[in-house]
């Protein structure tokens, strides 16, 4: 079987509102403990490799297998962290060991008189046979800023 080589380009921002403080929707994701609460695996994945190392430069790793299904894996590189401000990311994705996707990922954290309006900005180049999985990687971002939102006891508006 010949793999028709093909590479399409999203892109998309999400803005959400939490009803809490800046300082707990950061530490959301600076802190190793509350990130792996939140972020990635949940009840459809068996977890399998995990690295955190939040700081300019640091790699994240989150590797999981979906029960009955493929095995999906994350590797993130910080670029710039400003502390309560924001977040810049790289990031690869693989699916079965197939590198699907790499993308420029942003969070923006603001005070707000309700507390915090996050806004997350990607920008994502798909390979071959994934240059379609655009429209479920801003599904799958809608999905992480909800476990979010329950994570920080809130629903996002």
């Amino acid at each position: 079987m010949t793999i028709e080589h093909r590479i399409a380009h999203a892109g998309f921002t999400l803005t959400r509102d939490y009803p809490v403080p800046v300082e707990k929707v950061w530490r959301a994701f600076a802190d190793e403990n509350e990130k792996r609460s939140w972020f990635g695996d949940g009840d459809a994945f068996e977890p399998r490799e995990w690295v955190f190392d939040f700081r300019v430069g640091g790699r994240d790793i989150d590797e999981a297998q979906f029960h009955g299904g493929p095995l999906s894996r994350y590797e993130a590189v910080y670029t710039d962290i400003v502390e309560n401000v924001r977040i810049v990311t790289t990031y690869d994705m693989w699916l079965d060991g197939i590198h699907m996707s790499t993308s420029l990922a942003s969070f923006e954290f603001e005070p707000i008189p309700e507390g915090t309006r996050l806004t997350h900005t990607e920008h994502g180049a798909f390979f071959d046979r994934f240059w379609t999985d655009a429209p479920r990687r801003e599904e799958g971002s809608r999905g992480l800023l909800e476990a979010l939102g329950r994570h920080l006891g809130s629903a996002p508006s």
